[in-house]
């Protein structure tokens, strides 16, 4: 079986389209910054069309926000005061209290007054190992103050969760933090570490953890009597907005979880936690019967549920001075972290460019108590590459084979399409999928392709008009635009039909009408007549003198070419008369043509030399076409067709068996036809009855019976008395009947001239 050709415009669209694949797959591998921007505040808008959602109830919020600075003073507050807060906290049933805040440094305020436990304190700090020598009252005051802290944080009913942060990196500082303060450093953090790794590769110096340079930890006395640390560091994408959070960062030798993790950890009484790290990079974190998804590196994408107020926020004045209810914190994590504008604790995040730090933590611990997390599992960069190089091959596919207006339109729709899908999927599933680079190779292979058809096709559009305006009708070029394969301009043998059109006696005419009339009247005929054949669609070949020669079948395909090659004729004996009937008053002949119609196979192609070549038809059925046009008069006919075009066009049209003809040059005879009318018309009955008598006559003719043929052809001259062919017919009877055929006479006649 033989398999369909390819066109060749086709092969290039199929190779610019997998450039354009190509090339996206490439930039998806390598991550451009600037599409990865895009695909960031493209992420960004979908969790702002998700809208809000409700937080956890679990989780409230102890704000130094603008009353609470007007109320107690600038910040950094009095140990004193956040002392008094964890005691309100404790008091009121919080299970854990979170601290957005270090206690980095000693107590830097002095009360005017002795605060309460000011003896107990004192008591304490003498015998403490911190106590520096030659103290002034300031100083004691100050150490005071740090130690009511560290005894309310001991004291609390609430588990205490402190924060603290990392140097990344040396760069980050003007100086060398000897290892001994960094060890000394791990050391207050050290309890707060995560207790268990599973990991399949030994290798640790493989592991892709986050890594830090050096802790600042909370003061010792601090420490010693939290419950837990956790580092508070958040970590912006590269336009400054906070997506994600390492749940883990490692300094030193050990793992140290994010101050979040250990908020909920207490908050779950504490269950077994278990960092996961496959061959691949981080999987998560297990807490208990609760698993925390990062990326490879430990990261966790944040679920914003909304704005920055989404969770409750408290006034630490209002709690100061007891105006919140009785049980509002009871068994919640409370975080304590600023709002106010100058504590520089904003964040941008994809809700707001002006968010609390202490809101991100709050989110982070709601994700982990809930469950609910921004998934991006490992199968969905497959999703992505597959993604990319289907809608990628789209435009390759649609657009050779629609306009160029549909085909923008297909593309956008295709663009909506995916947008409104990966929109659906993180709306309703929390499931981020790539949008950014499935749209990209769309709008490459859109441009490649477009691009590449303009310059192809154009050309090959700007070919064929070139080539055939002379030969056809504008909409049979539009056909050729639309499949330029269809076109064969190279030699190929084809089943065509052949039209041959000569004006009859034109020579005489050229001797009463001058050479400038002459061409008027040629001008306006050739007109009249190519419009005809244009209508059905045939080729215009040329005209030769008063000749027009035409084709149909070619260059477009057409099934029914012999229909449309009498339609054609019929059409132009018509358009003659009314064209003659309209030169009477500008005294112009009234003339008439002949027309020769043949059916069947024909060289094609443009023919000719290297100087010099047209698309043309050629071949034996070619030359009989002109020989049947030329039969005309010696029959008084119009229109003669072959038996090969009246096999075709038997039924569509009224036709007349003529003669059987062995014309000049041909060996094999031909039967030739008389195309009448088209098979609806309606003819008189002397039209009618002088056809039936011909063909009568005609039977008898070829019996040679000379006297009964006559009789019959007499009758029919009689009810048509201009009937050409029966004229003929009647004057060779006569002469058969004087002068018989020979013997093995087969009723073909053999005409003298062409």
């Amino acid at each position: 079986m033989k398999l369909p050709r390819i066109p060749a415009y086709l092969k290039g669209v199929a190779a610019v389209t997998a450039l354009s694949v190509t090339l996206t797959i490439f930039l998806f591998r390598i991550d451009v910054p600037i599409l990865q921007l895009f695909e960031l505040k493209l992420y960004d808008l979908r969790f702002l069309q998700r809208g809000y959602r409700q937080p956890s109830p679990a989780i409230a919020l102890a704000m130094i926000d603008e009353k609470s600075l007007d109320q107690e003073g600038r910040w950094p507050w009095p140990r004193s005061t956040i002392a008094a807060l964890v005691n309100r906290l404790s008091d009121d049933g919080a299970k854990v209290i979170g601290f957005d805040i270090g206690f980095l440094e000693p107590e830097e305020h002095a009360n005017p007054t002795v605060p309460q436990g000011f003896s107990e304190a004192l008591a304490r700090l003498n015998a403490a190992e911190e106590r520096p020598d030659g103290r002034t009252p300031q100083r004691l005051q100050k150490d005071i103050n740090d130690r009511i802290l560290a005894d309310s944080i001991r004291q609390a009913r609430s588990a205490t969760v402190l924060g603290y942060f990392f140097h990344m990196s040396p760069s980050e500082l003007n100086y060398d933090i000897e290892k001994t303060e960094i060890d000394r450093q791990l050391a207050l953090i050290g309890k707060s570490k995560y207790p268990m790794i599973l990991q399949d590769d030994p290798d640790a110096s493989r592991l892709p953890f986050i890594t830090a340079y050096a802790p600042e930890a909370n003061l010792k006395l601090f420490s010693d009597a939290a419950d837990a640390a956790g580092f508070f560091t958040v970590a912006s994408d590269r336009d400054g907005v906070v997506r994600n959070v390492p749940l883990m960062i490692k300094c030193g030798e050990d793992l140290f979880p994010h101050l979040a993790v250990m908020c909920a950890l207490h908050y779950l009484d504490r269950p077994q936690t278990i960092v996961k790290v496959p061959r691949y990079g981080v999987e998560g974190v297990q807490m208990g019967q609760r698993f925390i998804p990062t990326d490879e590196n430990g990261l966790l994408r944040i679920n914003y549920l909304g704005p920055a107020g989404t969770f409750p926020h408290y006034s630490i004045t209002d709690i100061l001075k007891g105006k919140t209810p009785a049980g509002t914190f009871t068994n919640r994590i409370v975080l304590v972290g600023a709002s106010a504008v100058g504590t520089h604790d904003l964040r941008s995040t994809p809700f707001s460019s002006v968010y609390p730090g202490v809101e991100i933590h709050a989110t982070i611990i709601d994700n982990i108590l809930t469950g609910h997390y921004i998934s991006k599992p490992r199968w969905s960069e497959i999703f992505d590459l597959i993604a990319i190089i289907t809608i990628g091959l789209l435009p390759g596919i649609f657009l050779p084979r629609v306009k160029a207006t549909l085909g923008l339109l297909i593309a956008l729709g295709v663009f909506s399409l995916h947008v409104l899908f990966t929109r659906w999927l993180f709306v309703q599933f929390d499931l981020w999928l790539n949008m950014v680079y499935p749209l990209t190779s769309l709008v490459v292979s859109y441009t490649f392709v477009t691009v590449f058809l303009y310059a192809t096709v154009e050309r090959d559009r700007k070919r064929i008009k070139s080539t055939f305006r002379q030969y056809v009708a504008p909409l049979v070029i539009e056909e050729m635009l639309k499949d330029p394969e269809q076109l064969t301009l190279g030699g190929e043998e084809k089943v065509l039909t052949v039209l041959f059109c000569d004006l009859e006696r034109f020579t005489s005419y050229t001797e009463i009408y001058g050479p400038s009339e002459m061409v008027k009247i040629l001008s306006d005929y050739f007109t009249r007549m190519s419009e005809e054949i244009f209508k059905q669609r045939g080729t215009l070949k040329e005209y030769v003198g008063d000749e027009i020669m035409a084709f149909f079948g070619a260059p477009i395909e057409q099934p029914n070419h012999a229909q449309r090659a009498c339609e054609a004729a019929l059409a132009m004996r018509d358009g003659l008369r009314r064209l003659c009937e309209g030169w009477i008053d500008i005294d112009r002949p009234f003339m008439h043509a002949r027309t020769g119609i043949n059916s069947g196979p024909m060289l094609l192609g443009n023919l000719g030399s290297r100087y010099r070549f047209a698309y043309g038809v050629l071949g034996d059925q070619v030359n009989l076409g002109s020989r049947l046009e030329g039969l005309n008069k010696m029959y008084g006919t119009e229109i003669l067709i072959g038996e090969n075009t009246y096999a075709m066009v038997k039924d569509d049209f009224i036709l007349r068996d003529l003669d059987l003809v062995r014309v000049v040059g041909r060996e094999q005879c031909v039967r030739v036809y008389e195309l009448v009318g088209r098979s609806d018309a309606v003819l008189s009955p002397e039209h009618l009855g002088a056809l039936e008598a011909y063909a009568a006559g005609y039977d008898e003719y070829c019996r040679q019976h000379w006297p009964q043929a006559i009789a019959y052809l007499e009758r029919a001259l009689s009810l048509r008395p201009d009937d050409g062919p029966s004229k003929t017919m009647l004057a060779r009877c006569r002469v058969y009947q004087d002068d018989p055929p020979a013997d093995d006479w087969e009723c073909v006649f053999e005409p003298k001239t062409k």
